[in-house]
């Protein structure tokens, strides 16, 4: 599976931050807490990603060679007074519009530290890329406004976490993902709303040394199935099982226990 082009993520992150802009502009309520991160407020949620786009672009920008901590990112907190719409806004834009520029300078091929065992520049622009894209989802919710999100990027969200979580499985004996193991057992991604030229169906085959996974359709133990934007969301537990948008078929509970260890943000 080829990745989202470089400079599609960077085209993608400029549009997921203004669609997030939308969302702080919108007269929500940036109290309100995000039903899908429950320790976060709208503001939270919005000061975290900004954030996390600001520590993107530090480490791209210095060619880190390992992890910098946060408190030495500029700027990664957000502006000082809560519940200051213009200057949140702001602050996100100038966040976004920095790590675009800095990944654009760089390319994709510059050596940068990441943390799932690629350590380019265009890892952090896939990884932002997702970052803000689902947590875009977690706003909406939260200010009850729609999601959708492009097929192309959509699908390239699934494959990166699969990616992820078998990193973890290979690298980490005491992440969750170590469990999701067989043998015999399988799951399927399929959704319903796309052509052949998204190929938006996924297997992943659960065996007795971990897991492997394929874009593709195949007989499976279970299957979770819809329009990709539900798929993507169940697949991030932004989307409950029993929600209208899915349809789970087959053996739900192999389905809930790998998502109670695969999870995310």
């Amino acid at each position: 599976m080829t990745p989202l082009p470089h400079d599609r993520c960077c085209d993608e992150i400029t549009h997921q931050v203004g669609l997030l802009r939308s969302v702080v502009t919108s007269g929500a309520d940036l109290s309100a807490p995000v039903p899908t991160c429950p320790a976060w407020s709208l503001e939270d949620l919005v000061r975290h990603t900004g954030g996390a786009l600001r520590w993107a672009e530090l480490l791209v920008r210095t060619r880190a060679e390992d992890e910098v901590p946060e408190e030495q990112v500029p700027g990664i907190a957000g502006p000082e007074a809560a519940g200051d719409v213009p200057a949140l806004d702001a602050w996100l834009a100038r966040s976004g519009e920095r790590l675009v520029a800095t990944l654009r300078e760089a390319g994709p091929a510059a050596a940068v530290w990441g943390w799932a065992g690629v350590h380019t520049s265009g890892f952090w622009a896939r990884r932002m890329t997702h970052e803000i894209t689902v947590h875009r989802a977690d706003a909406a919710l939260a200010a009850a406004l729609p999601y959708e999100v492009a097929p192309d990027v959509a699908a390239d969200a699934i494959d990166e976490w699969l990616q992820i979580v078998r990193y973890a499985q290979r690298t980490d004996r005491d992440d969750p993902v170590a469990g999701l193991r067989g043998p015999g057992r399988s799951i399927q991604l399929h959704a319903t709303d796309t052509g052949p030229e998204v190929d938006a169906e996924w297997l992943i085959e659960l065996t007795e040394d971990g897991f492997r996974w394929r874009r593709g359709r195949a007989r499976a133990t279970v299957t979770l199935r819809g329009p990709l934007t539900s798929v993507l969301l169940a697949f991030y537990r932004r989307l409950p099982l029993d929600a209208p948008e899915v349809e789970v078929l087959g053996d739900r509970g192999l389905l809930e226990f790998w998502l109670e260890r695969a999870t995310f943000g």
